[in-house]
């Protein structure tokens, strides 16, 4: 049968073109940017639970990362910044789902004694590692590259301090991890976007953000590159521009 009678090759066609459609649409890229800006005004990522836990996402940033998982079947999940766990328990249920020994490592400055017994009380803990120290230490770096050992594929979320320097910092010690065809997600790359307001009493804001240290780590290799289709399949996202793909192994 070929691929113009295949009714699942005719499908997925047909989402291409949709979501092409959505990305030259000026009034919905607007309208998104509206929607993002004023549901964040009331702390709409704080409203849900994965599996019991705080999860602090947007469902479709979770919906993006499910395919990202699926398709990359990842043998390791690194993510830095744990808060509440929610993000380590889905990242954990993915794995649980594709079978095998998959495992989460959650890096966290301040691992809070009340999150940590819970995440370890989940039915799902026996998936997840949790590292406190400071994301961007040498030391910390050097257990998560222990624990990570020669597994692969890995895959690598940044979603701790969102100053440039910081987020700089984390791509450049954790990308190596990375291999062809998997992803480096950068989160919160969205504050680039939002009025100065957005960050007020934070050290991040517009012109130092992980927006702007994602352009400044693209200017220093070729092994990775904006996947641009995940933002215009999502068009809520707080990762705009922060999903990259690895082009090549290190």
């Amino acid at each position: 049968m070929t691929d113009q009678l295949d009714p699942i090759a005719h499908f997925r066609q047909e989402v291409e073109d949709n979501i092409r459609q959505q990305q030259a649409d000026a009034d919905v890229q607007a309208l998104s940017r509206i929607w993002m800006r004023e549901v964040g005004r009331y702390k709409y990522s704080y409203n849900f639970t994965w599996l019991g836990r705080p999860v602090i996402q947007y469902p479709q940033d979770l919906f993006a990362l499910q395919e990202i998982i699926w398709q990359t079947r990842p043998a390791v999940i690194v993510e830095t910044g744990v808060a509440h766990g929610g993000s380590l328990i889905f990242h954990a249920s993915m794995l649980e789902l594709l079978g095998g020994c998959g495992r989460v490592i959650g890096v966290d400055i301040d691992i809070r004694a009340h999150n940590r017994a819970a995440i370890e009380a989940h039915p799902l803990a026996r998936r997840i590692e949790l590292i406190q120290g400071s994301s961007i230490d040498q030391s910390t770096v050097q257990q998560v590259r222990d624990a990570v050992g020669q597994a692969k594929p890995v895959l690598v979320i940044l979603d701790s301090n969102h100053t440039h320097d910081h987020v700089l910092a984390e791509l450049h010690a954790y990308a190596p991890l990375v291999g062809a065809g998997s992803y480096l997600v950068v989160y919160d790359t969205l504050v680039e976007d939002l009025p100065p307001e957005f960050s007020a009493n934070r050290p991040w804001g517009p012109g130092n953000n992980p927006k702007t240290a994602v352009h400044a780590f693209l200017e220093t290799t070729d092994r990775f590159e904006i996947d641009a289709r995940i933002e215009a399949q999502l068009l809520i996202t707080v990762a705009p521009h922060g999903y990259l793909r690895c082009l090549r192994d290190a």
